[in-house]
């Protein structure tokens, strides 16, 4: 069974979703036949190689509240987040354009390395304040994942991989993916937001079962 997740790594969701989908698949009694493909998805693909203002600023801007109540809402997910085991310092969130970094995934699973660097990019985006915007951090990220750095900074420094990522951008349009996380089994069955690990493997069920009655 193959299960398509689009997602972001500006995306908080994205991150607590992903979590939520390993704990569901880990309960899956058929988790060794899944395949699981990870797709690019830009929440913002006119947002600059970095922001001038805070992730604070820029919420309390988009949703039209104060930054006291931007900060709030910060901490909310925080806390939604840490149920998850998930550690965000989301005041410190260099927000800034994730194309490069959407790029770079799809150079890193030629080496089998998506999955592993997607992790390491949420972390330190979610979590350590790095600036996904900026080349040379993503040179140092890729690097703590084991991939080599002059290749790296080499693909980063062209256009490698901008058609992969506007193909899975044209497939998630295709589909009606308007938000992230969105995860799609069989492309049959669509599941949108991070939904709970008990909804996601009740999902996983129902679609073994009709696949394989």
């Amino acid at each position: 069974m193959l299960v398509e997740i689009w997602s972001d790594i500006a995306c908080p969701w994205c991150y607590v979703g992903k979590r939520r989908f390993e704990a569901a698949l880990a309960g899956f009694a058929h988790r060794d036949a899944v395949t699981v493909t990870w797709r690019s998805f830009e929440l913002d693909p006119r947002a600059p190689r970095q922001h001038d203002v805070s992730q604070p600023e820029l919420l309390a801007r988009k949703y039209g509240m104060s930054v006291a109540d931007a900060q709030a809402m910060n901490a909310r997910m925080t806390e939604a987040a840490a149920g998850e085991g998930l550690a965000f310092r989301l005041d410190d969130v260099k927000v800034g354009n994730t194309f490069d970094a959407h790029r770079l995934l799809h150079f890193a699973d030629t080496f089998g390395k998506r999955e592993v660097l997607g992790e390491r990019l949420f972390a330190a985006y979610l979590g350590e304040g790095a600036a996904l915007g900026d080349i040379e951090a993503l040179v140092a990220l890729a690097g703590d994942v084991g991939l080599d750095p002059e290749a790296v900074r080499a693909v980063l420094s062209g256009e490698e991989y901008a058609t992969a990522v506007r193909e899975d951008e044209a497939d998630a349009q295709e589909i009606g993916v308007t938000g992230v996380p969105f995860f799609v089994l069989d492309r049959r069955y669509g599941i949108s937001g991070a939904q709970g690990h008990e909804v996601l493997r009740g999902a996983l069920e129902q679609a073994w079962t009709e696949r394989t009655p």
